[in-house]
């Protein structure tokens, strides 16, 4: 059941993160983004009915890409997930789902802000490590991150807008994770237009 997270990511250098109000534009948001190009994403479980877009999105994902679940925290969360056929599981930090997950064979990137978190993960059998919130050290602190742990393979995720993408993956990121900056308001009903607009341009950087 484990899908290849790592090496799409380092592929395709982009995880979009689907966080909103509304299911129907979630399920809207996902789709334009797949038909752009994006091959990685992943709903929030604090969106609006968020087991129902994760099923939605992946009935018509394309082949190829990956639809997973974010800010999955709990076992029980994992089982939900599980149901609504997520590929893989993120975390916002190194908690009970990380374990569970892997127990599922989900890959999972699991949220780290520190050197001991970070081992601390791959410990419990983190595919990827989510270097969160990135902006608090920015590419010169996941630089240093890297010094020690040069083979974990970290995506960038917090405060990391279009300008600031390429620092993150020239230091050493296999990907960044983008929510607000690209999504913007469309998962709550805003400008799918825009959307694309943002994604077109967020893929033009991290190729």
């Amino acid at each position: 059941m484990t899908c290849d997270l790592t090496e799409t990511l380092t592929t395709t250098r982009l995880l979009a993160i689907i966080r909103g109000t509304d299911t129907a534009a979630a399920i809207a948001t996902g789709t334009a983004l797949l038909a752009e190009g994006v091959r990685v994403l992943e709903v929030a479980l604090t969106t609006s009915g968020a087991l129902d877009a994760i099923a939605a999105i992946r009935a018509d994902a394309p082949a190829g890409s990956l639809v997973g679940a974010g800010t999955v925290l709990t076992e029980a969360d994992v089982a939900d997930v599980v149901a609504a056929g997520a590929q893989f599981v993120v975390t916002p930090g190194v908690v009970d789902s990380i374990g569970a997950a892997v127990r599922r064979g989900l890959a999972v990137a699991a949220g780290a802000l520190t050197p001991t978190e970070a081992y601390a993960a791959v410990r419990q059998g983190a595919t990827a490590v989510k270097l969160f919130p990135a902006s608090l050290g920015g590419p010169a602190y996941l630089k240093a991150l890297r010094d020690p742990f040069p083979d974990l393979p970290f995506v960038a995720v917090g405060g990391v807008g279009l300008a600031e993408s390429p620092g993150y993956l020239a230091a050493g990121a296999i990907a960044v994770g983008v929510g607000g900056p690209l999504i913007g308001d469309a998962a709550s009903g805003g400008d799918l237009d825009a959307l694309r607009e943002r994604a077109r341009a967020y893929l033009a950087t991290t190729s």
